[in-house]
């Protein structure tokens, strides 16, 4: 099993890890790891990985078995050997692009209080499919209501909650897709805003950042119709 320290820390850049298996397709698992591993709609990270003699890209990062998260080379070069010491370092860029939106689209949620179906996040645009017959009256509305929400600045926290206690508040899915991993006892909450002004709180295992305003500003780019129920909304930072 492989320690997400990104769970603890999204913000941490660089690591220093053990290289405990390399997988038949190539890719290296490690004892500790900075990189997300593709779920939940956010794609896995990509980086670098040095060590001694050694420098590969990672192009993504995917779940294993047994709680296993494994790196993916973006090319065919030499592996660092099962008990390497290796140096971490992500593609920042990509990633702050990856919580801006993961937690934009939690934002979304709030303003379209309508089950989701689907979604995805990108460094620079993500999207919601809503369970919506008919699409948002004035789409300007809802743009300026999200931005309001980001300007606030409201604090991004992380709690914990035990299997039981997520089924005894059903309400506390959002998503009619994807349901909170389970297996491990208990279930990670995101929260936005803190005490009466909390906005939101939701199952989720992606990487956030820390308070809103760290979003910026938000252009809802379209509004489209994906079945007689189904509404996608997409978003893109500006």
């Amino acid at each position: 099993m492989t320690k997400p320290l990104f769970l603890d820390d999204p913000y941490r850049k660089s690591a220093s890890a053990t290289v405990t298996a390399l997988t038949d397709e190539g890719g290296i698992v490690l004892d500790q790891s900075i990189f997300y591993a593709r779920g939940g709609g956010q794609p896995g990270d990509s980086g670098t990985l040095d060590w001694d003699g050694g420098r590969i890209p990672i192009a993504t990062t995917v779940k294993g078995e047994a709680g296993a998260i494994v790196l993916v080379p973006a090319e065919a070069n030499p592996l660092p050997s099962v008990g390497a010491r290796v140096e971490q370092r992500l593609d920042w860029d990509r990633r702050m692009g990856h919580m801006r939106i993961h937690t934009a689209l939690h934002l979304l949620s709030v303003v379209i209080p309508l089950p989701v179906t689907g979604g995805a996040v990108g460094a620079e645009k993500g999207r919601l499919d809503f369970n919506m017959p008919n699409p948002p009256e004035d789409p300007a509305v809802v743009e300026g209501q999200l931005n309001a929400l980001v300007t606030r600045n409201l604090p991004v926290s992380v709690d914990w909650i035990t299997e039981d206690q997520l089924d005894a508040n059903p309400g506390l899915v959002k998503t009619l897709s994807v349901q909170p991993p389970r297996g491990a006892g208990r279930v990670r909450l995101v929260r936005i805003g803190e005490g009466a002004a909390q906005v939101d709180l939701q199952p989720c295992g992606g990487t956030h950042v820390a308070r809103t305003g760290e979003i910026g500003k938000l252009s809802i780019v379209k509004i489209e119709n994906k079945g007689k129920q189904n509404r996608r909304v997409t978003i893109e930072l500006i």
